[in-house]
């Protein structure tokens, strides 16, 4: 297991988005979160802070029930695959089958960004960054990709994020959360609401 942090390390601004969208053994999505949250405690990663829930509409559209989504702010010793292996092997805890890509799921957790790092180069993220909409259900990297490439368009994603990192900047476009989040449309952020 890592060991805790202390007061010299240095990483920080690692972000993680959640989501969930059926029942897990532990109960209902936002059950599921707040269960995540605390097994990745477990592990040793330090919570920062972590974001409202929010209701948020299935994506793609009909593909589900909608949503529960929130973000946190982790920090660690992990290096980024160690810590994508974690986030991975905890989905598979809570019952996450990769069936299908954008399918219904128990949890959902991204490496958003980990810090100002872009992996594997930035040619590569600038390719998945551009890849067309109607190829980016069928298509998945094979290697980690940071920041995620698609983290500038997905409001459910941006308004977690802006509770907890609203002044993280992405490290290629040059925009922060904040300014990422007021650039999208307002259909797109209209129906992120939080959980009451």
């Amino acid at each position: 297991m890592p060991q805790p942090l202390d007061a010299q390390d240095t990483v920080s601004e690692i972000l993680i988005a959640l989501g969930s969208n059926v029942t897990s053994s532990v109960g209902a999505p936002a059950q599921t979160l707040a269960c995540a949250i605390d097994k990745l405690r477990e592990e040793g990663v330090r919570i920062a802070a972590v974001s409202r829930f929010y209701s948020t509409p299935c994506f793609p559209a009909g593909a589900g029930p909608d949503y529960v989504n929130a973000a946190l702010v982790a920090r660690t010793r992990m290096a980024p695959a160690e810590l994508l292996a974690l986030l991975h092997k905890t989905e598979a805890a809570f019952g996450r089958e990769r069936a299908e890509r954008w399918g219904q799921r128990t949890l959902d957790l991204d490496l958003v960004a980990y810090d100002q790092v872009v992996l594997p180069d930035l040619e590569t993220f600038e390719a998945w960054r551009a890849l067309p909409s109607d190829l980016q259900r069928m298509r998945a990297p094979e290697e980690l990709v940071l920041p995620h490439p698609r983290l500038q368009d997905r409001a459910f994603v941006l308004i977690p994020l802006s509770d907890v990192a609203p002044d993280w900047r992405h490290p290629v476009l040059g925009l922060t959360v904040a300014q990422m989040l007021s650039a999208l449309p307002a259909a797109s952020t209209s129906d992120v609401t939080p959980v009451s």
